[in-house]
């Protein structure tokens, strides 16, 4: 659970990043095209937060089960 949590805080904060990045774009910050710098890791960061969000899904998923699941003794 924690990998999960660890990269839902950090890729977004990347993003940022790479938006203010003078090699993402082809002019102006934020006013012209995007380069292949900035789809490539868009695309690296989309792909790191959905399988985080995975992760988590799992872990909670597990915890829960864990929870209901009775005790034999």
């Amino acid at each position: 659970m924690l990998a999960g949590v660890f990269n839902i805080a950090i890729w977004p904060r990347f993003g940022m990043a790479v938006w203010d990045d003078e090699r993402a774009w082809q002019g102006a910050v934020g006013d012209s095209t995007p380069t292949g710098f900035l789809w490539v890791h868009a695309v690296l960061i989309v792909s790191a937060v959905t399988i985080a969000i995975g992760v988590l899904w799992v872990a909670f998923t597990a915890l829960r089960s864990r929870r209901r699941r009775p005790t034999t003794e």
